[in-house]
């Protein structure tokens, strides 16, 4: 069986370009597990001619899924469904919707929720008064059963009626009641894990990690988000798409 037999032909009727449908037939191969991590994907010249297109296509089509993060190219060695997360700067999204969007299975485990007054940090990155009400959330993450990340995540009390209401999804009980941030600010910086950190991820004290912190904000300008995650420096990369503005 080829590989085009395997993972899906394109579809002769599908006006859409070509690039774009051989991405699609890749990116299911991979949501669905029929390609899985680390698996090499076969030369743009074997591709071109399974799949009956140019390289050029074959080419196109890759680098897109190489920017997604589905795919990744190791130098003399080819291209092969990527095993690391890569996270990009340039899409505001939650980190199940960046685990599912990579043809991963996210959960999370529960350290804690907790609603109070807001502490002076808080205050500060959330623009809210002293003594106003937040809900905390305090998570560890998971990919395919793989510690992730360590995530505190703190909400202003006028976004969710309460802690209870939030499930597996954070964003998704942000949207609900009308609060989902619709643009943030990140910060990245360098940082080595703690005793207690590396015992909850499963690593060793002092392994280098990657701490983003989030500032989301509503469409009114309003403060929704501060969250601070802690990810696996070994399991996580984060990307930038530049554009020249000159």
């Amino acid at each position: 069986m080829s590989f085009a037999e395997s993972v899906g032909r394109l579809a002769k009727d599908d006006p859409s370009p070509l690039y774009l449908q051989l991405q699609r037939v890749l990116r299911e191969a991979i949501q669905s597990r029929q390609l899985h991590q680390d698996d090499a994907i076969p030369p743009e010249r074997d591709l071109a001619e399974d799949f009956d297109v140019s390289r050029i296509t074959v080419r196109k089509a890759i680098d897109g899924l190489v920017t997604e993060g589905l795919l990744t190219r190791r130098r003399g060695a080819g291209t092969f469904v990527a095993s690391r997360v890569e996270k990009s700067f340039s899409k505001l999204s939650s980190f199940s919707e960046d685990m599912m969007s990579r043809g991963r299975k996210p959960h999370s485990e529960w350290v804690s929720k907790s609603a109070g007054a807001v502490t002076p940090e808080e205050s500060l990155s959330l623009g809210l008064s002293p003594g106003a009400l937040v809900y905390r959330f305090h998570r560890l993450r998971y990919a395919d059963g793989q510690t992730m990340a360590l995530e505190y995540s703190t909400i202003p009390g006028y976004c969710l009626p309460s802690v209870e209401m939030v499930g597996a999804s954070l964003y998704e009980a942000l949207e609900k009641t009308g609060h989902r941030p619709v643009r943030a600010l990140q910060r990245l910086r360098a940082v080595n894990f703690s005793v207690d950190q590396a015992e909850r991820l499963g690593i060793k004290p002092g392994d280098a990690g990657l701490f983003i912190e989030r500032r989301g904000f509503l469409a009114d300008g309003r403060a929704a988000e501060f969250t601070q995650s802690y990810y696996r420096g070994d399991a996580y990369d984060v990307v930038a798409e530049l554009n020249d503005l000159g």
